[in-house]
């Protein structure tokens, strides 16, 4: 059995609001496990329920193989780190590291041998003998990470911990937690809106919306072969391009034809087509160029570009739509105008626009 296994989870507060529905997954032992998905997906309630502070309409819950459906909160041994920082004011953050160790049984050196190896990973050995209020918010949450590694617990769940924090801490912290789970060897559920912090920390993602997962894989699954339209929009930035085309066969091929394009379909041919379909392009893979060469066959317009430093983000009409297309600073196409465009279209990327899945991938 898996380290954490999640089967059949449901969560309902009416028959008309369900916060999760039927959700499964499972996570192994010493895996960073991230849950990413828009604002109330339903990431934090499922975090909740693994915890036992909510409690499940059906389904199971196995940790560390027990089951924990029913356990109360305290005897399921995990952590869990909320957004809001929420340490003990009065405390020297050398005793809001240690407090999940009261009680134990080892000596007070002992304690405080593991209170210090733990500030030392985190950077914060400085301020175990001062108080909160004396601390950045980027001291605040690395001490509070601190209390909730100290127990030493099967999970350790964090509830979008850097949310909070301006964009260099954010930055800085990723490398921390990479560097925990490194050391540390720790189990981490992690839950994040960020698809960057997902994509960047994480051994395997999964993508929840409205209740439900998208998707499961690793973060190179989830961006280059998307299941879903939601998942092809939601990881990436910029977002997948979708385009509407109809699949044909031409000579024995499939042929893409949409709005401004006509373009060959690598990969096998035999999989049952939709009937309306899209083919989803990304940024980086769309060729831009001064003259129509073989690989930019197709007449467009660039209408608008983010110059971001060390790549450009075009907005460029094709037909009647706009797609986003990423570029090299130092790339020929530099300005608005005119251009010629293409892509390689794969198999995988064909969307069924009735469903909202690329059901090309189940079909390989």
């Amino acid at each position: 059995m898996s380290w954490l296994e999640i089967e059949n989870l449901s969560v309902r507060y009416n028959d008309d609001l369900h916060a999760l529905d039927d959700v499964g997954f499972s996570m192994s032992q010493g895996e960073f496990f991230t849950v990413v998905g828009p604002t109330n997906a339903g990431k934090s309630t499922l975090l909740k329920t693994i915890a036992g502070l909510e409690k499940p309409y059906r389904g199971q819950i196995h940790l560390a193989g027990r089951d924990i459906t029913a356990s109360e909160p305290r005897a399921r041994n995990l952590s869990l780190l909320f957004q809001n920082i929420a340490l003990f004011p009065t405390l020297t953050g050398r005793q809001n590291i240690g407090f999940p160790l009261r009680g134990m049984t080892s000596s007070e050196e002992e304690k405080n041998i593991h209170i210090e190896a733990i500030a030392s990973t985190l950077n914060v050995t400085h301020l175990l003998d001062r108080l909160p209020q004396t601390f950045s918010g980027g001291e605040q949450q690395r001490v509070a990470i601190g209390r909730s590694l100290a127990a030493k617990s099967n999970l350790l769940m964090l509830d979008e911990p850097l949310t909070n924090l301006d964009a260099r801490i954010r930055i800085a912290l990723r490398l921390e937690f990479k560097k925990i789970h490194r050391e540390t060897g720790q189990s981490i559920l992690y839950v994040t809106h960020d698809q960057i912090e997902a994509m960047s920390l994480s051994d395997r993602i999964a993508v929840l919306n409205k209740g439900r997962f998208e998707q499961v894989g690793t973060p190179d699954d989830l961006y280059n072969t998307p299941a879903t339209a939601f998942v092809a929009r939601f990881m990436g930035s910029p977002a997948m391009n979708l385009l509407p085309a109809s699949i044909e066969i031409n000579d024995g091929e499939l042929l893409a034809r949409g709005d401004g394009f006509a373009a060959a379909v690598k990969g096998d041919a035999n999989f049952t087509r939709p009937e309306r379909t899209a083919v989803g392009v990304r940024p980086e893979h769309i060729c831009l160029s001064p003259v129509k060469t073989t690989e930019t066959p197709h007449t467009a317009e660039v209408l608008w570009i983010e110059r971001l430093g060390d790549h450009h983000i075009l907005d460029v009409r094709l037909g009647m739509q706009t797609v986003k297309v990423r570029t090299h600073p130092d790339h020929p196409v530099n300005g608005e105008g005119p251009v010629w465009l293409g892509f390689d279209i794969a198999v995988q990327q064909i969307l069924d626009l009735e469903t909202d899945r690329f059901p090309a991938i189940m079909a390989i």
